[in-house]
């Protein structure tokens, strides 16, 4: 069926669904952990057994116009989910501030190929809304697009605030290379206008892209495109280029670029850093000169929890506000769930951690796109999110969220925090209410089984790497006998590299685990050490080998894998917990340390019997004789 039959059929299934006003989450689809202050309002925008002919949607792109409306973006997946269908652009309109939104249009019709990826860019000067999207020939098998995947770029307009659009027009030539043959997209999310500085008025959207060989990708792209035209042309500007060593894998390899322009001037460029071999899951990088060129290359960020996804950033224009950048992705570690907003008030130089965030839903969530529906002459802002969501997939629905920023709160407190006396000063936050008890040396830390456990914000230190490592404590329990983990370093999943120790009473035994790109080993002891008696644990890797002492005397030990047991995905160090709120401990921890060596036997000896202070190597050390009140930062 060609595009002239298909589009109006598609255009009236659309019209099927009505204008209504926002209808809420149920409480169980929209479980958050924000303050009380502020409000919260969500409903499902997009989903396929309300907005007919679409299979699944997914790839939210939100704006406002200069008039004040509000334009939803997002794929109309036509037969399956899959990334390389017979997508459609599509669009939900609202001029009440997402109250209220009008029936689904298509925007660009894929007439059996992939036309996505959608990224608006409002034109203040002109009030014209450009919208740029990438097409691929489509598949019918439910895969993505086949490997070399050629993949073009299109702009199209809208001169009357999003009602009618204009016929796309290729970019190829413009905003694309000859060598960019492997794979490209465009953003996806909204892009940038800059505001001020000698650049002002420019557009700016980012995008990914490889080069291959012919068959196999030789190197991947983070790059800026740019129109001073108003976006009659459009030129390649600042290009980040890793390459793909022979039989390696890439060090870095930013997709899926969000952009927001920082306080002065600078264009912040945020991606997904996919597949890369450095620490953390996000990375950015800074253009100090409207686009042309990165200042920063791209770096990546090893405390900004959340799994491989697309994320948005969105710097907030209010008056008399200190500086503020929102960041919204899933919060969970290796699966699209928990989506939460976090904060940077230093120009995207650090950011909040998950107990500083706000969770928007506890769902599968994936996906999002952040937009301001405030003026910039108010106080506190009013936010909009466009993300996918669902109970039981993230691809279930594409959802809208609106708060304020009263609901964000401002410098949210990460809770108490107990002193870290290596001096990396790594205080642990201290979470869900353990309280101090009496311990081995002085007090100690006891967590109820429930939800208690400690987070130890991340230091450049930490990470063991593929070098050699001790973990030392002691601890009591024996109250329960369900998994419990005592202590949780690196990722999580099947293949992340990570390092864990847990007690399993039901099967009489301590286990650990180390997980390296080049395999997993684990060892077991003979018991559980469930007794309620205080026992001294040390798990060491050393020389090729892995092994567990328990009061002083060999428990367990195997070989170990080579390799990083610290790379590419966010470095966590837990205490009681799974990464994923499984297995809490019942029971208490005392003198917790970690060394980036392994310890000699002696050493071993008088960290146990005497708690002697070995400083060499030494990168955490949680003695637990004080919790003190988290660190609030409320003032301007």
């Amino acid at each position: 069926m060609n595009r002239s039959m298909r589009t109006p059929l598609r255009l009236a299934l659309a019209l099927v669904t009505t204008a209504a006003a926002m209808v809420p989450l149920s409480a169980g689809a929209s479980a958050t952990t924000a303050a009380t202050a502020g409000h919260l309002d969500q409903t499902v925008l997009f989903k396929a057994s309300q907005d007919p002919g679409y299979s699944c949607f997914r790839i939210p792109a939100i704006t406002r116009t200069t008039r004040g409306t509000l334009l939803a973006f997002a794929e109309g997946r036509v037969d399956n989910c899959g990334d390389a269908g017979d997508i459609d652009v599509v669009l939900k309109r609202s001029v009440d501030g997402g109250k209220t939104w009008t029936p689904m249009s298509v925007v660009n019709a894929g007439d059996g190929d992939t036309h996505g990826n959608p990224v608006p860019i409002v034109d203040r000067a002109t009030g014209r809304i450009l919208l740029i999207t990438t097409y691929n020939a489509g598949r019918t098998d439910n895969k993505g697009c086949a490997a070399p995947c050629p993949r073009t770029p299109h702009e199209q307009y809208s001169d009357d605030d999003g009602l009618t659009w204009s016929a796309p027009r290729d970019l190829s030539a413009e905003a694309s290379l000859p060598s960019w043959d492997y794979w490209y997209a465009s953003g996806p999310g909204h892009a940038l206008q800059l505001t001020h500085g000698p650049h002002a008025g420019r557009l700016v959207f980012g995008v990914n892209a490889e080069t291959s060989n012919g068959t196999q990708p030789i190197a991947n792209h983070g790059a800026l495109v740019y129109s001073d035209d108003h976006g009659a042309s459009w030129h390649i500007g600042a290009v980040d280029t890793f390459p793909f060593p022979a039989g390696g894998t890439f060090t870095q390899k930013p997709s899926e670029l969000s952009l927001t322009e920082l306080a002065d001037g600078s264009i912040y460029a945020a991606g997904r850093e996919q597949s890369g071999t450095d620490l953390g899951n996000r990375d950015y990088a800074i253009s100090r000169d409207g686009g042309e060129s990165f200042s920063t290359p791209f770096t990546t960020i090893p405390d900004l929890v959340t799994p491989m996804v697309q994320g948005s950033v969105l710097r907030l224009h209010r008056e008399g506000r200190g500086d503020r950048i929102l960041f919204s992705s899933p919060a969970d570690t290796d699966r699209r769930r928990w989506m939460s907003i976090r904060s940077s008030y230093d120009g995207g130089r650090t950011w909040e951690d998950a107990e500083q965030g706000t969770r928007i839903t506890s769902d599968w969530s994936g996906y999002s796109d952040l937009v301001q529906l405030s003026d910039p002459s108010t106080q506190d802002a009013e936010i909009g999110l466009l993300y996918e969501g669902g109970a039981v997939d993230a691809r279930d629905e594409i959802r809208f969220a609106r708060f304020d920023e009263q609901y964000l709160g401002w410098r949210n407190s990460a809770g108490p925090r107990t002193p870290d006396v290596s001096g990396r000063h790594s205080d642990g936050r201290v979470l869900g209410g353990a309280v101090l008890t009496e311990g081995r040396f002085g007090s100690a830390l006891d967590l109820d089984g429930a939800d208690d456990f400690v987070r130890v914000p991340y230091d450049s230190a930490q990470p063991p790497g593929d070098g050699d490592f001790t973990w030392s404590a002691w601890f009591r329990y024996g109250a329960t006998k369900g998994n419990q983990v005592l202590i949780w370093l690196g990722g999580m999943g099947t293949t992340a590299p990570q390092a864990w120790l847990r007690g399993e009473p039901a099967n009489n035994r301590l286990i650990a685990s180390l997980t390296t790109p080049q395999g997993t080993a684990s060892i077991t002891t003979a018991g559980a050490y469930d007794d309620q008696a205080w026992h001294h644990v040390a798990l060491e890797r050393s020389a090729g080998r892995l092994a567990m002492w328990v009061d002083g005397v060999p428990a367990a030990s195997g070989a170990s894998p080579a390799g990083s047991v610290s790379q590419t995905v966010s470095f966590q160090i837990q205490l009681g917990e799974r990464l994923d709120g499984a297995y809490h401990l019942d029971g208490s921890l005392d003198e917790v340390r970690l060394y980036s060596r392994a310890l000699g036997t002696g050493e071993l000896d008088r960290v146990r019997t005497a708690n002697d202070d070995v400083r060499a190597g030494e990168v955490l050390r949680l003695p637990f004789d004080r919790i003190l009140p988290g660190q609030e930062g409320n003032d301007e």
